[in-house]
């Protein structure tokens, strides 16, 4: 007790402000539920394990722990107890998903370094600024838990702006009670009332054929009548109905609802629930997963556990970052940097004050976890698994999407994972894992001058387009479309197992990325006008790691959302070598770069019209359609609409474009220009960077990350050296790999559904599903939507 007093002064009381680490160790995955239990640093509260906990001492010479130790309760006889529903999309809130974990019973202690003495707690004996600091820390909610609780509650409706003042036509319309049907069709659920002229049609067609005809959007695009109901979710509880505005493409709240009813003779208080809204719609899928044949259910695949094999406990749609991540920590790259060659005590030692906020500390943290074995045994669940929730902190720190429960992308997470393993490791490429995976396009443009330009941009993934009319089964797809047409007429569905898909083979999808395309509205300095220009493309250098996204969400005519329902043959090995560039030839003769006496093209950039309207037809945004020709120079509508649906959410897709180009440069201070030619970016790319930014550097930096093609524009003839110097460090070799992992998709969108990780380790196939990981029994190599090859 005496040794106690004497550190009293490195006892602290903690404040609100306070972040308080004592589910989980800072450096392991270890818990108070964990052998050994979890130590509280009473000066930072930062939780550690047993085995770290004298580290932390070593480092900060803190010698006062709360040492909090969990064991599991003996479980009751609960036979057949309900479940409660959830109502939330939420996991440990009132209305949400039961955590269903067991009980535990907790103990404290006072625990002083370097030599473990131990104090009980609660006991009088102990001095005051003890008790109450130790108080603080065991009733207060724990970081991690605030961090959970604060991301999890589902977004609420905003009232829309077209309830307030919306006309509804006096046409006499009075709907029935039941007995709803589509004014165009035979459908009869799925149903949405249009507030304004009491039309009532079916809602919009799934990707898998399921849904309704889009005759609800259709009326929309004809009438631009904004608000409608859906059938079936009306009751008393009028709050629960599912509203949506097509101007604000979202479910929202009518205040006015009754008074919107009523005018349709609909008395609101006798009316039955009979279908899903949107939302409980999502919460169904959230806890009914199609699982089909991208998890392999129904087959009996063997538990995998041990090193390599550790699965991670699902944080609430977090399902795209675990599949990404055991790719990631399947590959030498990162098994070196932050495994073989990295030991926690080291990444700890060199990490900053708060490792909890440390990205080297926590992937190093993270590739021990997976990779030690430790938290791979079997249990009752079937495996323990890790919660990698202060990864996830840090990694979306600043994100608005992904520090939120909401399903994201997994290309989207992959991308913004190479910026921030890229900032973490400013310049050196050695300790960037991700140098093994970048690569150089160089793309040729030849205008009918016969003369040619050579324009390169580094990548990290290559985005392939699927062309459907190269299907291996064609013959097989005509019999299935003339059954199904029959089967249609008759008032019949097909079932699942009678659906034919395409099958497109990879090398077509390769193909269409190496074929020639036209590029509409290109200036020619050899004809000084605007001309229709032929582009190629080819790989420079070949990485030691090819990642490729298949382009399976395409939008469809009415801008409604389509996923591609189509099987990609993927064979073991590819070899792209022949995808290599040959660069300037001899005979080729280069266009001339743009000078004063030419009519040269504008120095702003200037989105093609013919894009801009196709996209515009579509029903998006004008000034977005604009953006997404520039940002993709004006390469073609395909390239265009697939950057517009992953910048929709950006905070400055709103910003006008500056046209001015005088205006523009002034808006460019040449030391915003040098601090980003500093950090490694061609002084061009910078500046119209921050034209496109409005002078802000840190947006700007994004903006480059965001568009990578931007580079594209710099001829090579006046910016090899540059390059040259840039990416000395980008590795080349072999245009032969190897398939050694794929994550798969399953749902409607990126943003919802779930994804599922297949690997290849030591020698086979693996399934890591979340936290569960076993033998793959039948691959579905033909269904992924990320590829991962390795140079062979």
């Amino acid at each position: 007790m005496d040794l106690l007093r004497s550190h009293l002064h490195k006892v602290r009381i903690p404040d609100p402000t306070d972040r308080i680490h004592k589910d989980e160790c800072c450096v392991s995955f270890d818990t108070p539920r964990s052998e050994g239990g979890l130590y509280v640093d009473m000066a930072s509260f930062l939780g550690f394990g047993r085995e770290h906990v004298a580290w932390n001492y070593e480092k900060t010479g803190n010698p006062v722990y709360l040492h909090i130790v969990q064991r599991r309760k003996p479980e009751p006889d609960e036979v057949d107890r309900p479940l409660k529903k959830p109502t939330l999309l939420a996991i440990g809130v009132e209305g949400g998903f039961s955590d269903q974990e067991p009980e535990y019973d907790e103990a404290f202690e006072i625990v002083i370094l370097p030599d473990f003495i131990s104090l009980p707690f609660p006991s009088v004996d102990l001095p005051e600024k003890v008790r109450i600091a130790v108080d603080k820390v065991i009733v207060a909610e724990s970081a991690d838990r605030k961090q959970q609780l604060a991301s999890w509650v589902a977004d609420k409706k905003e009232i829309s702006a077209h309830a307030i003042d919306l006309h509804q036509l006096d046409n006499g319309v009075t709907v029935p009670p039941t007995g709803w049907k589509c004014s165009k069709c035979d459908k009869t659920e799925n149903l949405w009332l249009n507030l304004t002229d009491g039309m009532i049609l079916c809602g919009r067609r799934l990707w898998d054929g399921s849904g309704g005809n889009n005759h609800a959007i259709e009326h929309y695009e004809q009438t631009k009548y904004p608000l409608a109901v859906k059938l079936g979710t009306i009751t008393a509880d009028l709050e629960a109905a599912d509203v949506f505005s097509y101007p604000e493409d979202d479910s929202v709240e009518d205040p006015l609802l009754a008074k919107h009813l009523s005018h349709f003779g609909i008395d609101f208080s006798s009316l039955q629930k009979t279908e899903m809204t949107t939302a409980e719609r999502e919460l169904d899928h959230n806890t009914n997963f199609d699982w089909n044949r991208i998890q392999e259910s129904g087959k009996d695949a063997e538990p995998l556990y041990g090193p390599g094999f550790t699965g991670f406990v699902n944080l609430g749609n977090s399902c795209y970052m675990a599949s990404v991540l055991q790719v990631m920590f399947s590959t030498h790259p990162f098994i070196s940097r932050y495994f073989e060659k990295q030991s926690l005590k080291a990444a700890f030692a060199t990490s900053s004050a708060d490792p909890t906020l440390d990205l080297n500390m926590q992937m190093t943290k993270l590739a021990h976890g997976m990779l030690s074995g430790k938290y791979s045994v079997p249990n009752q669940e079937g495996q323990e698994g890790i919660r990698p929730r202060m990864f996830k902190t840090v990694i979306a720190a600043k994100h608005p999407e992904f520090s939120s429960m909401r399903q994201q992308d997994a290309l989207d997470f992959f991308l913004h994972l190479i910026d921030q393993v890229d900032q973490a490791n400013p310049g050196n490429h050695e300790l960037n894992p991700f140098t093994r995976f970048k690569f150089i396009i160089e793309e040729r443009i030849q205008c009918p001058s016969g003369k040619v330009s050579y324009n390169t941009r580094s990548d990290y993934i290559l985005s392939l387009s699927i062309p459907l009319h190269e299907a291996s089964n064609k013959e097989e797809l005509k019999v299935f479309h003339e059954k199904k047409a029959a089967m249609d007429l008759d008032g019949k569905e097909v079932s699942n197992e009678e659906i034919v898909r395409p099958r497109v083979p990879l090398e077509a999808c390769l193909a269409s990325f190496s074929g020639a395309e036209e590029v509409p509205d290109f200036y020619s300095t050899a004809l000084n006008s605007k001309t229709t220009a032929i582009k190629t493309a080819g790989f420079r250098t070949f990485p030691d790691y090819l990642v490729l996204q298949m382009r399976k969400f395409v939008m469809e005519a009415g801008w409604v959302p389509k996923k591609l329902d189509v099987y990609i043959d993927v064979p073991d090995i590819i070899d792209i070598s022949h995808m290599r560039s040959k660069s300037v030839q001899p005979g080729e003769e280069l266009l001339p770069e743009a000078s004063g006496g030419n009519k040269a093209e504008p120095a702003y950039p200037v989105a093609s019209e013919d894009i801009v309207s196709q996209l515009a037809s579509m029903g998006f945004n004008y000034l977005h359609c604009q953006k997404a020709a520039i940002s993709t120079s004006n390469t073609g509508v395909e390239e265009a609409m697939n950057w517009l649906l992953s910048h929709m959410d950006d905070p400055d897709i709103d910003d006008p474009i500056l046209k001015d180009s005088q205006a523009a440069e002034h808006t460019v201070d040449e030391a915003s220009v040098q601090t980003l030619v500093s950090f490694g970016f061609q002084e061009d790319v910078a500046r119209k960077a921050l034209i496109a930014s409005g002078g802000n550097i840190e947006r700007a930096t994004d903006w480059i990350f965001s568009n990578p093609e931007a580079s594209s524009s710099v001829p090579t003839d006046s910016s090899t050296s540059n390059a040259e110097a840039d990416d000395a460090h980008v590795p080349d070799g072999s245009g032969r790999y190897k398939l050694m992992g794929f994550v798969s998709h399953m749902g409607t969108s990126t943003h919802c559904g779930h994804y599922v990780a297949h690997v290849l380790k030591d020698g086979r196939w693996a399934i890591l599903n979340d936290n569960k990981v076993a033998a793959s029994v039948d691959l579905p190599k033909d269904m992924g939507y990320l590829y991962f090859f390795q140079r062979i």
